[in-house]
């Protein structure tokens, strides 16, 4: 029986993969500029062509201080952007002046059959250089059989109702308790419009 060895002149010449590998990847399928924008929605693209998809943010930045940015979803037939979800989160922290440091579960950003909108981040400053950045993936929007998954990952400058800054990592997960498929995305803050930012659409094959 003959051996085959890979090498680096072998590796290099490959060009394809054959059809049965997929190389995955992420296609992009919209983006959206924020500009005093009071929402910002998908209500295009998300649909069975893949099984998963992920929003990517670039520096959010909110017109009123100490504003939570948020979302929720819906379906073809209901633009309420109400659905049931059901959620847990957890942060990390450390504060500009080192003098605090965390990592905690926080309930009070959870949510059990919830129809409001779900917080991403927490008491986010509006200072001239404070921005969000992150992302949000959902699973399987489609299905017509499962609820539907996300986790979302935030990082942002937080400010203390005293003025206090920190670093804030936000972890966001749960799922919508439906069966009907999601194909439409809504994006805003607890109060105040998005100042400015960019949200990337992605499908993941």
């Amino acid at each position: 029986m003959a051996l085959n060895f890979a090498n680096n002149n072998s590796l290099s010449a490959i060009t394809t993969l054959p059809a049965s590998i997929s190389g995955g990847g992420m296609t992009l399928i919209s983006e959206q500029t924020a500009s005093s924008s009071s929402t910002i929605d998908f209500t295009s693209g998300i649909d069975s062509t893949y099984d998963s998809y992920v929003f990517k943010f670039y520096d959010i930045h909110p017109a009123t201080n100490r504003a939570i940015f948020q979302f929720q979803a819906d379906t073809g037939t209901n633009t309420s952007y109400n659905t049931t979800a059901t959620t847990t989160y957890f942060q990390a922290y450390h504060k500009e002046n080192d003098g605090n440091t965390s990592l905690a579960y926080n309930d009070s950003h959870d949510d059990a059959q919830s129809t409001s909108f779900l917080n991403l981040t927490v008491h986010h400053s509006n200072n001239d250089d404070s921005c969000a950045s992150g992302t949000l993936q959902i699973f399987n929007p489609s299905s017509d059989t499962f609820v539907k998954h996300f986790i979302g990952n935030f990082n942002h400058m937080y400010e203390e109702s005293g003025g206090d800054e920190y670093s804030w990592e936000n972890f966001k997960a749960g799922y919508f308790n439906l069966t009907t498929p999601l194909t439409r995305f809504r994006f805003k803050y607890s109060t105040g419009n998005i100042d400015s930012g960019v949200i990337k659409l992605y499908g993941i094959s």
